[in-house]
């Protein structure tokens, strides 16, 4: 009478785009490579556009220096990485992003040899007079209270006469005033040899932070106003 069929009495054939316009024919292993392909010149791009951010945030906004030296102790040692912000001294005509400040820590082209560079604390600004009378720094004959330092690295307490500071121009000293080649020994340093201010310490891990601004008592006179010219300015390279 009635017996089920055999599913096996059903034969299919191949499925073809003939059979129903709406069915689309895919091969895994293609569609696989193809997928892969895709997702890797994806990474790549990713990869390419990070590596030209980075490039134009390095030229353009923020550096990475190596310490080499003892000058600045016992703030900064020998091999440590910091950040220098460029941008923060940029100026063009009557905009300014910041400007160079007492206490500052910069990094700039050594005026006698520009291929090379250095990392000092601003001292004294454009206008004044700075002396220093048994290793105590007086700005204007006011004596600069510098609790940055460390009487172990400041201990020959040398005097060195009066120096008037040109107009667009810093005295810079290292914070371990007994090993340091600084204004003392060579000089100003022109406004535009000062690339940028050294804000963050990236390495070693266990020092890792912002670098502590020079902080005064208030005893120090105002900075004395300094007639800028009106027209674009660049400090850096």
């Amino acid at each position: 009478m009635f017996e089920p069929r055999s599913k096996s009495q059903f034969k299919f054939g191949p499925i073809s785009p003939d059979d129903d316009p709406d069915i689309q024919v895919t091969s895994l292993r293609k569609e696989s490579r193809r997928g892969l392909m895709s997702e890797g010149l994806k990474l790549i791009r990713d990869i390419v556009l990070i590596i030209l951010i980075f490039i134009l945030f390095g030229v353009f906004f923020v550096q990475p220096v190596v310490v080499e030296g003892s000058s600045m102790l016992p703030q900064l040692h020998d091999g440590e990485r910091l950040l220098v912000n460029k941008l923060i001294y940029y100026r063009i005509q009557s905009v300014s992003w910041g400007h160079i400040e007492r206490g500052d820590i910069v990094v700039f082209w050594y005026p006698n040899d520009p291929d090379k560079s250095f990392v000092k604390r601003v001292i004294g600004l454009p206008g004044e007079t700075v002396e220093v009378r048994q290793g105590r720094v007086y700005i204007n004959g006011i004596e600069l209270k510098e609790d940055y330092l460390d009487n172990q690295h400041n201990q020959t307490l040398p005097s060195w006469g009066a120096k008037k500071v040109e107009d667009h121009h810093y005295f810079v000293m290292g914070d371990n005033r007994d090993n340091s080649l600084d204004s003392r020994y060579w000089g100003l340093v022109p406004e535009k040899y000062i690339y940028g201010k050294a804000f963050f310490r990236y390495w070693k891990p266990s020092d890792v932070g912002f670098l502590k601004h020079g902080e005064y008592d208030g005893s120090v006179p105002d900075p004395v106003p300094v007639n800028r010219p009106n027209k674009d300015t660049f400090n850096g390279q």
